[in-house]
């Protein structure tokens, strides 16, 4: 059972994110120990990219801040290896294909095993591709993260039994983002994965209250959330720590209140 997998074990997983480098490396660096801390049970960190296509303006915007102070890959490379010395929370970067590829396939994997990276998700990479990273991905122990969309219906059954480390529900169609109400139905998408497999589900996408996420997360084994952190970031800046931490308490406490994890 990998790392990221055990994380669900015995309750619901919060999973938070962050970009990379905004606004600066050193404070992303604090943000993952403070979030780690405040009840994190895995951290997502953004490689800030020039195209984030799954990303809706909160996140789009934190991202051109990052590139703009400087944030590279081998930045947070470096920064990953002096937080792996402090936390042994997961740790996962979401990135895109493009970067990958630019930075070389066997090397950007090599190094996110060195530096203690425990998975990745790339929102534009198809199930039908996968064989593009999932071989260097097992080879360097890395969990490649599948995600499932309200129109992956017929695809789960290819999906699901392939899937390491958890399945990531993308709860509403278009970008990430805060929504007052998620409507989809989640419940039947993850009941179709549980009847083929007992991976762990997490719900993200729009998630932002802990009344929200104390809701999905009695449907799911945990739940993922993104813009309303990054909001936080980007009002606070290098003041955020504390913000951030007294946001990441209040909705642990929403999770908690879902009861343990069923599978």
């Amino acid at each position: 059972m990998s790392n990221i997998t055990q994380a669900f074990a015995g309750h619901k997983a919060f999973i938070a994110f962050i970009t990379g480098g905004d606004p600066d490396i050193e404070t992303t660096e604090q943000l993952i120990l403070a979030m780690a801390e405040s009840g994190t049970d895995l951290i997502e960190i953004g490689i800030p990219f020039s195209d984030p296509i799954a990303e809706g303006v909160v996140i789009q915007e934190a991202s051109a801040r990052a590139l703009q102070n400087g944030c590279t890959t081998d930045k947070l490379f470096e920064m990953v290896s002096r937080v792996r010395q402090k936390t042994s929370v997961p740790l996962l970067f979401m990135t895109y294909l493009n970067p990958i590829i630019g930075y070389g396939k066997e090397k950007f994997l090599s190094r996110c095993s060195d530096c203690g990276i425990n998975g990745i998700i790339v929102p534009d990479l198809p199930f039908e591709e996968k064989d593009e990273l999932a071989d260097i991905c097992k080879i360097t122990g890395i969990d490649l993260i599948s995600m499932i969309t309200p129109t992956s219906t017929e695809r789960i059954a290819m999906i699901a039994p392939e899937a390491t480390g958890f399945i990531y529900c993308v709860s509403s169609l278009g970008v990430t983002g805060i929504r007052s109400n998620i409507s989809t139905d989640i419940g039947k998408m993850i009941e179709q994965v549980r009847q083929i497999s007992n991976i762990p589900c997490a719900i993200g996408f729009g998630i932002s209250t802990p009344e929200q996420a104390g809701e999905m997360a009695k449907l799911a084994d945990g739940i993922i959330i993104g813009s309303a952190i990054v909001k936080i970031v980007a009002k606070y800046g290098k003041n955020s720590i504390e913000p951030v931490s007294q946001y990441i308490r209040s909705i642990k406490q929403g999770v908690t209140g879902a009861g343990n994890a069923i599978r």
